[in-house]
């Protein structure tokens, strides 16, 4: 009996063996994370998602194929599918190499704790959702990020440094050490520490680069699909290019301004590039002329905030909302910049609800002060008193806007000043309850 029982656990533990060989091949990397390997498996990449591509140049692959990569400058590398054989262009966030972390989806490799904190906790994601990413402030050790919840409050993070040993491995407590992540995340799917580990963090497919060289581009390559909003010189669509890129399309009335001046907007969009700035792609110069930007599901915080979604944020997600704006005006001020038109309306929000700032129209690069031109019309409620009096428009400006708009937040996107359609020198507005 004894040696029947020795012989049958023997067998079931090869067929276990060689299970996990199989359906772990694009994951064999689980016990040599960090292992140096020769430089051709370096160049050899595992697709994260699927690929349609654009142009001739691209490279189309599916989620799990293999590709040598050729050329790895830039958003865009050269590389080869290893499937078919062909060569082309591939986005590089689409991708991750192996027997690297980089192929866990729980891995996410350069995030900010408070980054970490806006992922876990946007939607789609709930109690046990969590994430590793690398350490801000100890070289070589991981956090691991899960979102918590409790009785008494909304929804949190919470934070657990996993250090490193000296002869390999893992820890988060010194009693409980592991081989590698892979097995301490296991460990903690089944133990758990506030929460049992439960899905890894959903944040959706990166978006698609905007290839370098399609800065002015044909008319025919833009298709219109929905009407998103309309302002003074023009509308908002949301659309596609090349039919396979989701695209913000802004228009111009022909007539209502001059061409230079609308093309001036893109040239500074252009040339701000920051991550709570809508990021501008490209330009159709000819009239009508269209400015094509990055899409945010959502639209304007001002018409989010009046959803019922909106109306379901906690003070919290509106403070981090503010404090994300902030990140953005910081950036423009820092070089030089002033918005002019900064207010909820012009505020975009991703599905993730991640903020940027939008509509550039009034910007303009100051040396310390700008005085605008006669007969220049200003959103009234969210200027300063001095620069609708002088029309004199300083970063200090925009700060005055910056307190209007954290009104419209914390209210849910009501008007300023309701009821008061003009000012009078000295009139003291009553307190309002929020």
């Amino acid at each position: 009996m004894g040696c029947a029982s020795s012989d049958q656990k023997h067998h079931k533990d090869s067929k276990e063996h060689d299970h996990n060989n199989s359906a772990n091949s694009n994951t064999s990397h689980l016990k040599r994370d960090h292992r140096k390997q020769n430089n051709q498996d370096e160049d050899i990449v595992i697709a994260q998602y699927d690929f349609q591509p654009a142009s001739d140049s691209d490279l189309q692959f599916k989620k799990g194929d293999r590709l040598k990569i050729i050329n790895d400058n830039g958003e865009w590398w050269l590389a080869k599918s290893l499937i078919t054989g062909y060569e082309g262009y591939i986005p590089s966030a689409y991708v991750a190499r192996v027997y690297t972390l980089e192929v866990e989806r729980w891995f996410f490799k350069d995030l900010s704790r408070r980054d970490t904190e806006r992922l876990l906790l946007a939607p789609g994601n709930k109690p046990g959702s969590f994430l590793v990413r690398e350490s801000e402030t100890t070289k070589g050790a991981f956090s691991l990020s899960i979102r918590d919840s409790t009785p008494e409050q909304c929804d949190v993070v919470k934070h657990y440094k996993i250090r490193a040993l000296d002869n390999g491995g893992y820890y988060i407590s010194p009693s409980t050490t592991f081989p590698s992540l892979q097995e301490l995340i296991k460990y903690y799917s089944n133990d758990g520490l506030c929460q049992k580990l439960g899905s890894p963090c959903k944040t959706g497919s990166p978006q698609r680069p905007w290839a370098q060289d399609e800065w002015e581009i044909p008319r025919e390559t833009l298709k219109m699909v929905k009407k998103l909003g309309a302002g003074q010189f023009g509308e908002v669509w949301m659309g596609y290019y090349k039919n396979n890129q989701k695209v913000a399309i802004k228009t111009l009335k022909e007539g209502t301004m001059e061409p230079e001046a609308f093309l001036q907007e893109a040239n500074l969009m252009k040339q701000l590039q920051h991550e709570r700035l809508v990021k501008l792609h490209a330009v159709v110069t000819n009239e009508p002329i269209y400015i094509v930007t990055e899409y945010m599901a959502n639209g304007s915080l001002l018409d989010f905030l009046k959803t019922d979604d909106g109306h379901k944020l906690k003070l919290p997600k509106l403070i981090d909302m503010a404090a994300q704006i902030s990140e953005g005006m910081a950036f423009i001020e820092r070089k030089n910049y002033i918005h002019r038109d900064l207010r909820a309306a012009n505020i975009l929000v991703s599905d993730t609800l991640h903020c940027k700032i939008a509509d550039f129209g009034l910007a303009r690069i100051i040396e310390s002060e700008y005085t605008a031109q006669e007969g220049a019309k200003f959103p009234i409620k969210w200027t300063a008193p001095e620069a609708i009096n002088f029309g004199t428009f300083t970063i200090k400006s925009d700060v005055w806007s910056f307190g209007v708009l954290l009104t419209e937040i914390v209210t849910y996107g009501r008007v300023p000043y309701p009821g008061n359609g003009f000012f009078s020198l000295g009139f003291r507005f009553p307190f309002r309850r929020v």
